[in-house]
């Protein structure tokens, strides 16, 4: 505005918009952007502008009612300051247009339409503070705003300085402010106060639009003295400046925060609309409302009667208006303006007129001329033809050459998010400073006294929050996000709002896939480029340009160094693109690539371990939770298998365990430290440790790769054990969660089988399984509040034992098997239940042949004439149904080739037990026994069966010929066995030949000589040592036969 003398006269009153409904345009207020996407050229030099009706309280407008000439409005009309369905709720605010806006008004707004800042809108602000910043070149007056910076917005409000000095005195805050300004700026402050001349034009405005809205020209009678007393005060009350600064964000009681309160009037109110409204934050992620309807309604509200998204030339603003607009009849949409016939229009005045009809699209203003409050006359004006009054006359490409500058001059310098800035020029100077409060605060060692601090960082958060909703484009703001997030929490105190800083250090955590293939880990550097003007809190100010120097007109120099950025003249902002040199390309904000897996996993885990902190603090039970040291490692040893009862005792938990996913379906729940299931902490916690049981998953899978086994297996431990606690907290198991655990019991199952192969490097392993960060310690700290994270214990030590390594890998397996059938998993994750099942089987296959090794070393030992121990047939046992339940495993998902080999195994194992029954007794008198005969031949059974399940060479070569090869082996032993210790005691030995002869042609059908491979050459060996036997064998039946023949003869 110009000087408070025509503040009265130059502008219409905010308060009739918004409480008395009138409305915006000839076709109705609408929701929809397209009513008004229309373009406008307006004025001489064609200023491109268009505005968007985003939200309006406004009833349906009211045809003003033109007075009669001669009407004395120094009388009041009879319905002066009372309430009218025309005029709203509370007639009275019909004076609060030179009110001075909330301090906090540019907030409200952004609560709203929280989809648009940060990233559409460059401007966010109060329609007077707007036009109160394009005035400067022309106007005196003195201008103080605060400025914040959230993404590629700017936020505007009046910092009305007088106001927070006068409660400076009465509550000692804002001292270091008030001391800062005395010392470099206005040494003899004091506050100023309204002239008799600035009441008299407010009063004379207000009975003015009464009268329009009344529409009865002729003078009411005069009230008595007591009533005008009354009214007077009433209306010196209302015009105190508007919302001041009480603790905290408060706003006067006499002004109505409901725009549907009740009216005596007959035609109801529109109900209010709010396009494009975005929730604060969602609800997948458990974040509830920050603020409740108590403190919405505390100077955080969105008070304007109309937002409009106001696009002027390329600068798009969000701008909250309340200037009455009339219509009806021949004119659709005008605003209303009473002047002083006396007093010519100036350009400030015109500025004024031209931006608010600009602003809110109205094409005509009607102007009211008075000579001591009596109505003379009335002027229609077009909104272009403003620029070129009489007396008026200005450029309308200058405004937008100022705007521009501005515009430019505030992004340049208010890089700092999170940060209040101080957009200074005292009354009747040419300078305009610009200064960082939050720099100035942090100097007083107490932050927290920026009143702005507290909306500044939920605004921040609300952004983030809005954002992450975006799910098909959050990924190119993830550095943006990040910066805010990283805001909010540097300005908010911890021990004051846990709630805030758990979930923002939570959707920093959320900020990094964990689940990204590794491929495509180089894919997240294109997020360098996300945020063009979003800048981290670490970032260093760059030197600005020679236009941004440094000029005071203060004896102290030190004045140069507290301001941030000074405009040395202001008629600098009339030049075009003066200010665009200084709009530098600084660093973006960058997000942080991770091309290594750990270093993005920890980033995760210490914004969980934060949010994990907050929550633990706002819980009180403190006295109740059991003893425990951050500082302190919690041990992490081995048990050797002696200690936990062997496969019996690892039977017994892998059952404790199944009756706990059991009852987990039924949703049991318990907590250690006595949270309250379903209050914010109990659902921030679940997330967090949801987090942090996914990151150590993938710092697992990591390790595993590096075959860090024992890291490995240090980091699914935590993995584990963070969802154990999950387990105990959760009220009701969600199957996505179930599937985690399962793939966290499979990489647990695949780290023990390594470690059980890799047994040679079991020291360096153990080493690292011991090892403990302290973000770790102080992340089990937190589950241990929570949880004993005792149950997997079973699957995470660390054992000496080759067996029992191999037996909790085989557990690991079938518990994540377990799990998939709790709410149909398998058939909603086919792809993870397929590899359960082979590693099962792969698995039992390992076992089975350890057990089979086992049983050969017995067998080995084994004197010869001793008979076949129990031992050794236990392990027979324990093979074979190993054996069996993996080629049900391959056979359950149709994997023939691994199904097999594991019938290639079950056969050497006959083979194994079949050389177990060898005769005993002296070597000359041996036979082949009839044990040797059934196991060789179920030996070959499960070969052939391996011939079937293949079906063909070509379904895998290299396997094809190996059962071939066992099978040629198996018929050559025992035709070999027969021939060399023919059983003559059971068998007549031309029986005995003919089951040698067919074994061994069988052996030579088997034994394939003309294939080119590394086998070949024992194939050829095998086939001639087959011919061999089988000549010597005939040779031998032959002579036996000649001999006989001649010995009959001789006898004869």
């Amino acid at each position: 505005m110009a000087d408070s003398k025509e503040a009265g006269a130059e502008a219409p009153p905010a308060g009739a918009a918004a409480r008395g409904g009138l409305s915006l345009l000839s076709q109705g207020e609408s929701e929809d952007p397209s009513a008004q996407e229309s373009a406008l050229f307006l004025g001489g030099n064609e200023v491109k502008s268009r505005a968007v009706v985003k939200y309006s309280s406004a009833p349906p407008r009211t045809a003003f009612a033109r007075l009669e000439e001669k009407t004395d409005l120094k009388l009041p009309p009879a319905n002066w300051l009372r309430e009218s369905a025309k005029l709203g709720p509370a007639g009275t605010t019909i004076l609060g247009n030179s009110r001075k806006s909330k301090p906090f008004s540019s907030f409200g707004m952004a609560y709203d339409f929280i989809d648009s800042v940060g990233n559409d809108v460059d401007v966010v602000s109060d329609s007077e503070n707007i036009k109160k910043l394009l005035k400067i070149p022309y106007s005196k007056s003195h201008v103080s705003m605060a400025v914040h910076r959230i993404g590629r917005t700017l936020l505007l409000d009046e910092l009305d300085i007088q106001e927070l000095f006068m409660r400076s005195s009465q509550t000692g805050d804002w001292t270091w402010l008030k001391e800062f300004y005395q010392r470099l700026i206005d040494q003899k402050w004091q506050r100023k106060k309204k002239s008799k001349e600035h009441w008299y034009q407010k009063a004379i405005l207000s009975k003015f639009l009464y009268y329009s809205i009344n529409g009865d020209g002729a003078a009411q009678p005069v009230p008595s003295a007591t009533e005008q007393q009354e009214s007077s005060s009433s209306d010196q009350t209302n015009d105190s400046d508007g919302a001041s600064w009480p603790a905290p964000f408060e706003m006067p009681s006499s002004v109505s925060e409901d725009p549907s309160a009740s009216s005596q009037g007959s035609e109801p109110l529109e109900p209010s609309y709010i396009v494009g409204h975005v929730a604060s934050a969602p609800k997948e992620q458990n974040l509830t409302p920050l603020f409740n309807d108590g403190e919405n309604s505390q100077g955080l509200k969105n008070d304007f009667v109309r937002n409009i998204l106001w696009t002027f030339e390329d600068i798009h603003m969000l701008v909250g208006s309340n200037m009455p607009i009339f219509g009806g009849g021949r004119y659709p949409a005008v605003s209303l303006r009473l002047r002083d016939n006396n007093k010519p229009i100036n350009v400030l005045t015109g500025i004024d007129y031209w931006l608010d009809n600009l602003i809110c699209n109205v094409p005509e203003l009607v102007m009211c001329f008075h000579v001591n409050g009596i109505v003379q006359k009335y002027e229609m004006i077009k909104t272009e033809e403003i620029p070129n009054l009489e007396n008026s006359n200005f450029s309308t490409k200058v405004i937008k050459d100022i705007a521009q500058n501005i515009l430019s001059f505030l992004k340049s310098n208010c890089t700092k998010e999170g940060h209040t800035y101080w957009l200074f020029k005292a009354s009747g100077s040419d300078i305009v400073k610009l200064y960082d409060l939050t720099t100035l605060c942090e100097e007083t060692e107490d932050k927290y006294q920026n009143p702005f601090t507290m909306p500044v960082a939920i605004l921040l958060y609300k952004v983030a929050c809005n954002m992450m909703m975006k799910k098909n484009q959050n990924k190119k703001h993830y550095g943006t996000v990040r910066t805010l997030l990283l805001n909010c929490v540097k300005l908010l105190d911890k021990s004051r709002h846990p709630q805030i800083i758990a979930s923002a250090n939570y959707m920093l955590s959320e900020l990094f896939q964990l689940d990204e293939p590794k491929k495509e880990e180089s894919s997240e550097s294109p997020l360098n480029e996300n945020s063009d003007e979003s800048y981290s809190e670490e970032e260093e100010e760059m030197p600005d340009s020679d236009e941004n120097g440094s000029y005071s007109t203060s004896s102290d120099p030190s004045d140069d160094n507290k301001a941030v950025a000074i405009i040395k003249s202001v008629g600098e902002l009339s030049v075009p693109e003066k200010y665009k040199s200084i709009h530098q390309i600084r660093p973006s904000c960058a997000f942080p690539v991770c091309h290594d897996t750990e270093e993005r996993c920890r980033l995760v885990l210490s914004y969980v371990l934060e949010g994990l902190k907050s929550v633990d603090s706002s819980i009180k039970k403190e006295s109740d939770l059991p003893a425990a040291d951050p500082n302190t490692p919690i041990p992490l040893k081995y048990e050797d298998e002696s200690t936990r009862g062997g496969p019996e005792g690892l039977e017994k938990q892998m059952a404790l365990f199944l009756d706990k996913m059991g009852s987990l379906q039924k949703g049991n729940y318990s907590s250690q430290s006595g949270m309250i299931p379903g209050s914010w902490q109990h659902k921030m916690k679940l997330q967090l440790i949801l987090k942090s049981s996914k990151a150590y998953y993938v710092l697992s899978d990591a390790a595993m790769s590096l075959q860090k086994y024992g890291r490995a297996l240090r980091y699914i431990k935590l993995a584990l054990q963070s969802h154990d606690t999950y387990c105990c907290l959760c009220t009701n198991m969600l199957s996505e969660v179930l599937l985690f655990l399962s793939q966290y019991l499979t990489l647990c199952g695949d780290i023990q089988l390594m470690l059980a192969q890799n047994a040679s490097n079991r020291a360096a392993h153990l080493e690292e399984f011991n090892y403990q960060t302290k973000e770790d310690q102080e992340i089990l700290h937190s589950l241990h509040r929570e949880s004993s994270c005792q149950g997997f214990a079973w699957a995470t030590d660390l054992s000496t034992d080759l067996e029992s390594q191999l037996s909790v890998s085989c557990k690991c397996y079938e518990a994540a098997n377990e799990i998939l059938q709790f709410s149909d998993l398998k058939s909603q994750n086919p792809e993870h239940y397929v590899q359960v099942l082979k590693r099962m089987g792969n698995i039992r296959n390992e076992i089975g042949v350890f057990y089979m090794n086992q049983a050969a070393a017995l067998q080995s030992e084994r004197l010869v004439s001793k008979t076949v121990s129990t031992a050794e047939q236990q392990l027979w046992k324990k093979s074979f149904s190993c054996f069996e339940k993996g080629i049900h495993n391959f056979e359950s998902i149709d994997d023939a080739t691994n199904a097999a080999l594991l019938l290639c195994n079950t056969g050497r194992l006959m083979r194994i037990c079949a050389q177990a029954h060898c005769g005993a007794g002296d070597e000359f008198k041996r036979e082949f026994s009839p044990e040797e005969g059934l196991y060789y031949n179920k030996a070959v059974d499960y070969y052939l069966k391996a011939l079937r399940s293949l079906g063909t060479r070509d379904i895998h070569p290299a396997v094809w010929d190996s059962v071939n090869w066992e099978l040629s082996t198996t018929y050559f032993t025992m035709a070999t066995l027969q021939q060399d210790y023919a059983p003559l005691s059971r068998k007549a030995q031309e029986q005995i030949e003919k089951e040698v002869s067919e074994a061994m042609m069988k052996s030579l059908k088997y034994c394939d000589v003309d294939s080119v491979s590394a086998r070949q050459p024992l194939c050829q060996y095998r086939a001639a040592t087959i011919h061999h036997r089988l000549a010597s064998m005939y040779h031998s039946c032959l002579r036996n036969q000649i001999c006989m023949h001649w010995l009959s003869v001789g006898l004869s």
